[in-house]
């Protein structure tokens, strides 16, 4: 496969997910990997990569920073639109510490990538093809990666919950079947878990408007779910995005079950080496 960038530069301005403040994002075309610039800090030690080695802090995101200390949080979302578009080379500039959280999907950024545009550079770049079982669990969180002439994922989501219990979805991806069925699905939490969050200056921005909130009995969201299996397909688009930070195509077919940020990016470190 060829390196892709985007054909002219793009901007975006919404609210950041934790601080709750407006970030402006400016997407230009490149040609040296995923590089995320913080045009708020004042030193020319403001660029991140995406690399493994740049994640810290996985417990609620993924997250990147710098030997520097300049952070950038909670990527994910963008990273997951970025696999489906086969975006291999960017320059992201934001004027603070985190990524708009849009919706709480990934469907505002496959939208910025359409309207930029796609454009192929003449370097290739080489899949990460799984030729054997690759396996990893922690407690009751497992994943798998199969060989499979493809990319195929398997999701399976179990929670001791009165409304949300277990579900499982499973799809070969392609940029049709992603945006239809996977970039839509918006990110969730337990009504309970919001005076934690606010107490802890997180979530400060988390709205009705960009993510769902679970209750005993269903959602406090007033237009509903946009799939009845929104929960499980947003942990589907995590996983993608989570797989992005070794900015590689796969093929083989990854079967997650109750896998979160930090199995995710320990399991990218298996696959790294293939």
């Amino acid at each position: 496969m060829k390196r892709r960038t985007i054909a002219k530069e793009i901007e975006y301005t919404g609210v950041g997910l934790h601080k709750g403040e407006n970030i402006k994002m400016r997407l230009l075309p490149g040609d040296s990997g995923i590089v995320f610039k913080r045009v708020d800090l004042e030193n020319k030690k403001n660029e991140i990569s995406l690399d493994i080695i740049n994640t810290f802090d996985l417990t609620r995101g993924t997250n990147i920073q710098n030997e520097f200390g300049a952070k950038v949080y909670t990527i994910e979302h963008f990273l997951s639109a970025l696999a489906a578009a086969d975006i291999t080379d960017l320059i992201v500039e934001l004027d603070g510490n985190e990524l708009p959280i849009c919706d709480g999907s990934a469907k505002v950024f496959i939208e910025l990538f359409e309207q930029a545009g796609i454009k192929e550079l003449e370097k290739d770049i080489m899949p990460i093809v799984i030729k054997k079982p690759v396996y990893l669990s922690a407690g009751d969180k497992n994943i798998v990666a199969l060989p499979y002439d493809g990319y195929k994922i398997t999701y399976a989501i179990r929670f001791e919950h009165k409304f949300l219990k277990s579900q499982l979805i499973e799809f070969d991806l392609n940029m049709k079947t992603y945006k239809k069925e996977i970039a839509p699905a918006r990110t969730f939490g337990f009504d309970y878990e919001i005076e934690y969050l606010k107490k802890n200056n997180l979530a400060l921005g988390g709205t009705l408007d960009n993510a769902i909130v679970v209750t005993e009995t269903g959602v406090l969201n007033p237009g509903g779910l946009r799939f009845e299996d929104e929960f499980v397909r947003h942990k589907m688009l995590d996983i993608i995005g989570d797989l992005k930070i070794l900015n590689r195509p796969i093929q083989g077919h990854i079967i997650a079950i109750k896998a979160g940020h930090a199995l995710d990016i320990e399991f990218a470190k298996l696959l790294k080496n293939m």
